[in-house]
């Protein structure tokens, strides 16, 4: 969840959702809950048309959805996987990226086939014709983005800071989300250009750790074979199992490129295949880097570290600086939960405008044109957040709402095989997204039960907010009826055709 589409919009009237100068919603929102049903026989032309440039290439999209992967779960998890899984960290890491791969065939098939889909939501609407699917759907991916920054801003906070400056990791959070904040306000806006900056300076500080491990090695450094060391106390397979839920948590992003479809030129083709070319470069390069941290550093001394990384670049001796290394890390963490904080914090704009959150989260600065509201509301919730102040728990809580959401795409793939369209689109074996479903099932069963009641909770106050929203709605309604000859509101009209 490291990157953002801005683009302009409207709905299918025509009437502008975005506000003025600042990014589009409905890329991260759900869909209107009672958007017209598709028909069973053919989508209509428009499905396959679009206002939008199509700028983006093969190489561009890939590069998108590489750093969207990449991301900074990688710098910080390394430590937590080494308390599940021993020295095997690159078991984990691989059965992530198995278990994504499955996931990413049903979100090639479903975004190659409704290519103005906004996302998983729509694609519930779609399958599902049930508006509170559709809006869990998409809070879950709020509440993962949510959650997503506050463990981020504790990342950023901890060793690798304290290269620099020897200060407590929560307050110095807390100060970080409100910076993340502020610049959110201002109005950034990240181009592909940029992205490809960051991606840059993130891939290098991972290949930093998998060069300067090498040189070590070779030097007659580091112990081999530590990579075949199982947890003690843990049978193997449960072990790998259990550090897939959280190395999963590094795979995660690869799903906001569905919101990029309407401007890759020749999408049926480029888009499967900068995903899947994408998820397999990044899993190459973390299990690479997850061999370099068991031969580096015994599991014990990962694990004592926050910076995980940077103690295995220090561990190695080679001669480079451990502030530049840091700087790297911080760089990634620090980009990585600004995008995440635009995400939800558009997002929630997005469904507020809709009416599937309160109509107050849709107010915006009239100068900056940012969604305050609801960029003070996300900011005050990821700081909350950050007293759990356990990384490992709030990387799962992650996990467990997107694989809510990966559920529902996968589900959606196989209901929606029946509805035909004209466009020719990318098509998953069948098996794909069963197995998908069996991997969702099963990732989903090895969540701590904190973590389920963790995630219980969010939703529960999404649950809170929907009926709010809906009952202002009706308020609303009941203050300001419409006069004669105007038309119905959109959620009752197509109510009544659905």
């Amino acid at each position: 969840m490291n990157s953002l589409n801005l683009r302009a919009s409207g709905d299918r009237n025509g009437r502008r959702l975005t506000a003025p100068g600042d990014v589009n919603p409905v890329a991260h929102a759900p869909a209107h809950p009672y958007l017209s049903k598709m028909t069973t026989e053919t989508a209509p032309a428009a499905e396959t048309s679009t206002r939008l440039r199509r700028a983006i290439t093969g190489p561009l999209l890939f590069a998108f959805i590489l750093g969207d992967v990449l991301g900074a779960g990688i710098y910080a998890l390394m430590g937590v996987l080494s308390e599940k899984v021993g020295g095997m960290l690159w078991a984990p890491l691989l059965l992530a990226l198995l278990l994504a791969m499955l996931t990413a065939g049903s979100y090639a098939e479903l975004v190659t086939k409704y290519p103005r889909a906004g996302g998983a939501a729509v694609f519930a609407e779609r399958a599902f014709h049930s508006p509170l699917v559709s809006f869990l759907v998409g809070f879950s991916m709020l509440a993962a983005g949510v959650t997503s920054a506050a463990g981020l801003a504790i990342a950023f906070a901890g060793d690798y800071l304290g290269t620099f400056l020897d200060l407590p990791t929560i307050p110095v959070a807390i100060a970080f989300l409100a910076l993340v904040g502020l610049l959110n306000a201002r109005g950034i806006r990240e181009s592909m250009g940029a992205n490809l900056v960051m991606t840059a300076i993130e891939l290098s500080g991972l290949v930093i750790v998998v060069a300067v491990v090498a040189i070590f090695v070779g030097g007659g450094g580091g112990d081999v074979s530590r990579v075949a060391e199982p947890p003690e106390g843990t049978g193997v397979a449960v072990a790998v199992l259990s550090g897939a839920v959280i190395a999963y948590y590094s795979f995660v992003g690869f799903e906001t490129s569905a919101n990029m479809i309407e401007e890759v030129k020749d999408p049926r083709r480029t888009y499967p295949r900068a995903l899947f070319g994408a998820l397999i470069t990044a899993g190459a390069v973390y299990v690479l880097v997850g061999l370099a941290s068991s031969i580096a550093l015994p599991p014990a001394e990962l694990q004592e570290s926050s910076g995980p990384l940077l103690a295995v670049v220090e561990a190695t001796g080679v001669s480079i600086p451990s502030w530049l290394f840091s700087l790297i890390a911080l760089v990634a963490v620090a980009n990585g939960a600004l995008l995440t904080m635009i995400m939800v914090s558009r997002l929630t704009y997005g469904m507020a405008e809709q009416g599937l959150l309160p109509a107050a989260l849709g107010r915006v600065l009239p100068k900056r044109k940012t969604p305050w509201v609801a960029i003070l509301t996300t900011t005050l919730v990821a700081m909350g957040l950050t007293l759990v102040g356990d990384l490992a728990t709030l990387a799962e809580t992650v996990v467990l709402l997107l694989l809510v959401v990966f559920l529902s795409v996968n589900v959606s793939v196989l209901v929606l095989r029946r509805d035909r369209v004209d466009n020719d689109h990318f098509r998953v074996w069948t098996f794909v997204p069963v197995l998908g479903i069996g991997s969702c099932v099963l990732l989903l069963t090895q969540q701590r039960p904190a973590v389920w009641l963790f995630g219980a909770i969010l939703l529960a106050v999404g649950g809170v907010l929907y009926v709010l929203a809906r009952w202002g709605r009706k308020h609303a309604a009941k203050k300001n009826p419409p006069l004669d000859g105007e038309p119905v509101d959109d959620q009752k009209e197509n109510h009544e055709h659905a």
